[in-house]
């Protein structure tokens, strides 16, 4: 199981974005705090801490594994790779089985429970994708396959010549990046029963609560829905994306305990079909046909 929603339920997932290597004390603090709220899909790649320490996350995961083993007792990790930096993306054979062998052996662990194909090579053809994919699968070394920043056709061709199931696609998706309900990619997930991670939910903080003026409208009626449920404008938003039929887990990547907590009042905020149709035409700018 990848830990991630299905339709009709409400999860968050904890991401490492945002984190160095050297973060080993916020990070085991912040996963005590996930584990102990009932977060149980842990998200990184091996691009994260890079341009300068490549690796980087994964290395504080496979360090904070070895201090805090229960940490990761009934979770989820799931990582990323096919980013090269400098080339900029790189799914070959090649690339990926090192790739892979590479976060296995800084994570610290033997099978990587969901491992993404983290941007589309343009220069790699999806039956080639997905016999590597399938190779890793076979070779026991990744659990589950998913894909990230996938159009909806791109990532049609490439299950077509999978063997192995597509289990999971992440996007950006928030209030403020709103392209996934329309440009089919939510709706090919339904069809297809694909989990939705949801990277940047509150599009990396420009409608947190400190957002920025260019989304005004958005967090206007996001605050407005959050004064009248007395939670914070984060716990709307995230809810407005776990509210969409698809099943969608936001990855929430605060290192603040407060702002976790904060986030975790989208489980149980349950918004009216008239307040999630208002954030959305706050973000279109117009009422909806």
């Amino acid at each position: 199981m990848l830990k991630l929603a299905r339709p009709g339920e409400r999860r968050l997932a904890y991401g490492f974005w945002r984190y160095q290597e050297h973060e080993i004390e916020t990070a085991i603090a912040m996963l005590e705090l996930a584990r102990a709220s009932g977060v149980d899909h842990i998200d990184t790649a091996d691009v994260y801490g890079a341009p300068h320490g490549f690796g980087g996350a994964e290395r504080l995961l496979g360090a904070v594994r070895a201090r805090a083993p229960s940490l990761f007792e009934g979770a989820v990790l799931a990582t990323k790779g096919g980013v090269e930096l400098g080339a900029p993306y790189n799914s070959s054979r090649a690339y990926i089985q090192a790739a892979c062998d590479a976060s296995l052996s800084r994570l610290g662990v033997e099978r990587i429970d969901l491992y993404y194909i983290h941007r589309h090579d343009l220069l790699i053809g999806p039956a080639e994708l997905a016999d590597t994919l399938d190779g890793l699968v076979a070779a026991g070394k990744i659990a589950a396959v998913g894909v990230s920043n996938f159009t909806a056709t791109q990532v049609e061709a490439l299950v077509q010549h999978m063997k192995a199931p597509l289990a999971a696609h992440q996007i950006e998706f928030s209030p403020a990046c709103v392209d996934a309900i329309f440009d089919g990619r939510l709706d090919l997930a339904m069809r297809r029963s694909q989990a939705i991670a949801a990277w940047s939910p509150l599009a990396g903080g420009r409608i947190g609560d400190n957002g920025a003026a260019e989304f005004s409208d958005v967090t206007a009626k996001l605050d407005e829905i959050a004064a009248r449920r007395e939670c914070s404008r984060a716990a709307i938003a995230l809810a407005f994306l776990q509210q969409h039929p698809s099943g969608v887990t936001p990855i929430v990547g605060t290192k603040t305990a407060q702002r976790f907590r904060d986030c975790l009042r989208a489980n149980s905020c349950v918004l009216t079909r008239r307040e999630w149709y208002d954030i959305l035409e706050a973000r279109l700018g117009a009422r909806m046909p």
